[in-house]
């Protein structure tokens, strides 16, 4: 056996990392068992979770590869579809490689392209590999990946159903097998995942900083010491590094040893069945953990424990839930589901066959299994619509209001096209989607080059530039960027009256019913959303702008009503988000939306000044939507629909609003 350690580098030591067991078993298991499809990292910012992720690669094996293969084709079992091959035979040996997506990446980088210079100066049709290709056979990295944009998310996810990747475009038809772990790390803060590449991930970890003194300082020492000798520090855990990594090459090797009896695949199904989770890739991914467990454990039998452990990795994010729950896992219902499911019996009394390689025991047996990882093709699991749970609580601020059951938001476009970030939403010139021009690129602006729209402007002066020979000569103001049409996303600024004439349970609970439905809409499209709120004697930033609609629905349920309307204070709190969320985020256009009832009992000329606000909000240009929840019996005042006026903005009565015709309408003035 190959050494599986090749000494000390100056990347922090995996064996160092201080406080994060969890973690560290699930990226463990994860490299014993690539089938087991990747892990997800989500935790606050600060607790070192790419540090954890990159310190990974330090103590995985080695890899057979091809020589100059750039797919990294096993030289035991090429791929004869390979672009580069045939192989061979051949052999060679490299280090475990780490492949980082960056979050703005394009999707030729990620895929791959057509080579530019060939084409254009040799006029050959040349594939340029991308970051799936490099990531074949080792672990595809994504930080922060909740903010990964929806075309990337696509690819990814075919990538990981098929184990391969496709490239169709520019007169380029590839294909290459792209099997990889996928690591993933996320701020739940700032957003949650697409369910489909949610379930995508096999195992998921939650990491927060320790609240024990002792191991934050642990922590910081670790870290000081560090940072102060790099090298002395890592050579302190070189042996600890290297037993770690000769651990893990023997459970790989032992992997397909262990037994997964009849009764321990009952007591996982079992275990799943009780936790509601969707589809059948829980139960898989569930065995597939238990078995790498038990190998690292050193045993060939898999046993209680190991199934413990892989439910607690496999199944927090794969519960049946609603759009804005938490994902999370019970220690307590785990318990009674391990202790009400069939026990794991001794494998003497197994009438399976653990050998076969169609059977449950080892890696899965379908091809790809083992040291490369498979993916299996299971339906990719899609948030629940129930309805969320509404109700009355009292506070002592005031009373809570929960909503009632969200609605369903129709999909309606925006007509005009604008001109904002990627999303799925409105209509956009974006950075991604498909051609639909080109346009002259301008000083060095990067960006995709339009071939034909190049070759078009370079043609009629070939004969001027002394072209001699086959292809073409081309210059840098030759250049044309390709002009794509895709989808956006916007921020949607809800500014809400909590004051006690809104006080009514009905009317609030409609009010909240219909942000709820939106705000879900939003979940499903990937706007960014955010809450201020006004009552008594000032506004509040409830949610700044993010793409964390669970939050603001968490916020909004919780949200209590009492107290004056400072309206105006609200007008102007609302302005100053947008003012700052423009400086940090330019393109995305947003939307305000008002709901009040258009009194203002706070302060001298409290109606006047926030006529004021509402006509500066004016001058600026910002879409507004007022929803006018004063009372239709009695006495109407009407201040809501002077307000909407001196906004510019859509008025809409609260009464004849139910969430299809609010989002109909919110929908419909981001072309403003």
């Amino acid at each position: 056996m190959r050494a599986p350690f090749s000494g000390p580098s100056n990347s922090f030591p995996f064996t160092a990392i201080v406080g994060m067991d969890d973690l560290q078993l699930a990226l463990i298991l994860a490299a014993i068992s690539p089938a087991i499809g990747g892990v997800l990292i989500r935790g606050e910012k600060g607790t070192a979770k790419s540090t954890a992720v990159r310190a990974l690669t330090e103590i995985l094996p080695p890899v057979d590869v091809v020589p100059d293969c750039r797919f990294s084709c096993d030289p035991d079992r090429p791929d004869s579809s390979c672009p580069d091959g045939p192989h061979a035979g051949e052999r060679s040996v490299r280090a475990a490689r780490l492949v980082e997506l960056p979050v703005g990446a394009t999707e030729d980088r990620v895929l791959g392209s057509l080579h530019l210079e060939k084409a254009l100066a040799e006029g050959i049709t040349a594939y340029e590999p991308g970051l799936l290709a490099a990531a074949h056979r080792g672990l595809l990295y994504v930080d922060e990946v909740n903010l990964l944009h929806d075309h990337l998310v696509d690819v990814l996810l075919d990538a990981a159903a098929m184990g391969r990747a496709t490239v169709e475009r520019d007169g380029v038809s590839v294909t290459h097998p792209a099997r990889f772990v996928l690591v993933g790390t996320m701020n739940p803060e700032e957003g949650e995942l697409r369910p489909q590449l949610l379930d995508r991930f096999g195992l998921t970890v939650d990491v927060v900083a320790s609240r024990d003194p002792a191991v934050r300082v642990e922590v910081m020492r670790a870290r000081l010491t560090y940072e102060a000798d790099p090298e002395n520090f890592v050579a302190r855990y070189d042996g600890a590094q290297r037993e770690l990594a000769e651990r893990i090459v023997k459970a790989r090797d032992l992997l397909t040893e262990v037994i997964l009896t009849d009764s321990a695949l009952r007591q996982i199904a079992e275990i799943c069945a009780s936790f509601d989770v969707d589809g059948m890739r829980a139960d898989l991914v569930t065995a597939r953990t238990a078995v790498a467990h038990a190998a690292w454990s050193g045993r060939t039998v898999v046993e209680v424990d190991d199934v413990r452990a892989a439910a607690k990795l496999a199944l927090p994010h794969r519960r049946r839930r609603n759009p804005f729950d938490a994902p999370g896992l019970d220690d307590q219902q785990l318990e009674e589901a391990i202790n009400n499911s069939t026990p794991p019996e001794d494998p003497d009394d197994d009438p399976s066959d653990p050998t076969d390689p169609g059977g449950p025991g080892g890696s899965g047996g379908s091809e790809g299994d083992g040291a490369d990882g498979s993916y299996e093709q299971a339906d990719a699991a899609t948030p629940s619509t129930d309805s969320q749970p509404g109700g009355t609580q009292p506070t002592g601020s005031g009373e809570v209001v929960g909503s009632s059951a969200p609605y369903k938001a129709r999909l309606l476009s925006v007509q005009v096209a604008g001109a904002g970030v990627a999303g799925r939403r409105s209509r956009a010139i974006t950075e991604v989607g498909r051609v639909v021009g080109d346009r002259g690129r301008v000083g060095r602006e990067a960006g995709r080059p339009h071939l034909l729209g190049t070759m078009r402007n370079a043609a009629p002066y070939q004969k001027v530039r002394g072209r001699s020979g086959p292809g073409l000569v081309v210059r840098a103001d030759d250049v044309r960027l390709a002009v794509r049409e895709g989808r956006e996303g916007n921020l949607v600024l809800f500014c809400v009256d909590a004051s006690g004439s809104m006080g009514t349970k009905k009317r609030m609970g409609e009010v909240k019913t219909a942000i709820v439905s939106l705000l879900l809409d939003a979940y499903q499209r990937r706007d960014t959303v955010g809450l201020v709120t006004f009552a008594g004697a000032a506004a509040t930033v409830a949610l700044p702008p993010t793409g964390s609609v669970e939050t603001a629905v968490r916020r909004l349920e919780s949200l209590p009503t009492g107290g004056r309307t400072p309206l105006a204070e609200g007008l102007l709190q609302a302005a100053e988000v947008l003012r700052i969320a423009a400086i940090r985020d330019p393109r995305r256009r947003p939307l305000l939306v008002l709901v009040t009832d258009g009194r203002a009992t706070h302060g001298d000329n409290a109606f006047a000044r926030a006529r004021q606000a509402a006509g500066w909000l004016a001058q600026r240009g910002i879409a507004t939507v007022v929803v006018d929840c004063e009372p239709r019996r009695g006495i109407r005042l009407g201040l809501s629909a002077e307000l909407a006026a001196d906004l510019g903005a859509e008025y809409l009565d609260l009464g004849d609003v139910v969430a299809g015709n609010l989002i109909r309408t919110v929908t419909e003035r981001k072309a403003a």
